[in-house]
């Protein structure tokens, strides 16, 4: 009996620290930007350049440090959560992005292992902030997500949404950075 209690507290004892370990890991995670300010107004180089909209429509610098061990590869998921549907509107998905990369330059080609899915826009690529006239200042959530798996393959068909479902079941650890925009 005194054994099965050791061992049951000496497990105890290794859950505890493996998960203080790995929250302390995530803890690290962070993302910035040298292309916007965390909680700023989105420059004109991020601003989608149709639907009413006249800005560059140009993907933002982004780097990330301290992964948790274990990060076989990162997701980036581009999200506006203000936007006028139930799902709010994913502007940028790209997955597959090699453990060994750390950041995106502005304007960046994605290649091959990294894919882009296709975006609320209709299209794999980044689609800029473009929200409607006269809602308010939307929100646009910037997260990279440090993933246990080195590939993820969504199904043809599959939603902005349903991917990022898919990205967060894999996901050790995310850092986000959010900017705002907005029109009268």
């Amino acid at each position: 009996m005194k054994f099965l209690k050791a061992a049951v507290i000496l497990l105890l004892f290794i859950f505890l620290g493996a998960f203080s370990m790995q929250n302390s890991n995530a803890q690290n995670f962070t993302l910035t930007s040298n292309s916007f300010i965390d909680g700023q107004t989105l420059p004109a180089e991020q601003i989608h350049s149709h639907f009413g909209c006249s800005g560059k429509n140009t993907s933002p610098d982004l780097k990330w440090e301290g992964a948790p061990q274990g990060t076989k590869s990162f997701a980036l998921i581009v999200h506006d959560p203000d936007a006028p549907r139930p799902t709010g509107w994913y502007h940028w998905i790209v997955l597959n992005i090699p453990a060994n990369v750390t950041s995106l330059k502005a304007g960046q080609q994605i290649n091959h292992p990294m894919m882009q899915v296709k975006n609320d826009f209709g299209g794999a690529t980044y689609g800029g902030a473009c929200p409607p006239k006269g809602h308010g200042t939307h929100h646009y959530n910037f997260t990279i997500y440090a993933l246990e798996s080195a590939s993820l393959i969504p199904t043809p068909g599959s939603t902005p949404d349903s991917v990022e479902r898919q990205v967060k079941k894999h996901a050790l650890a995310s850092a986000t950075i959010t900017a705002t925009y907005g029109r009268e």
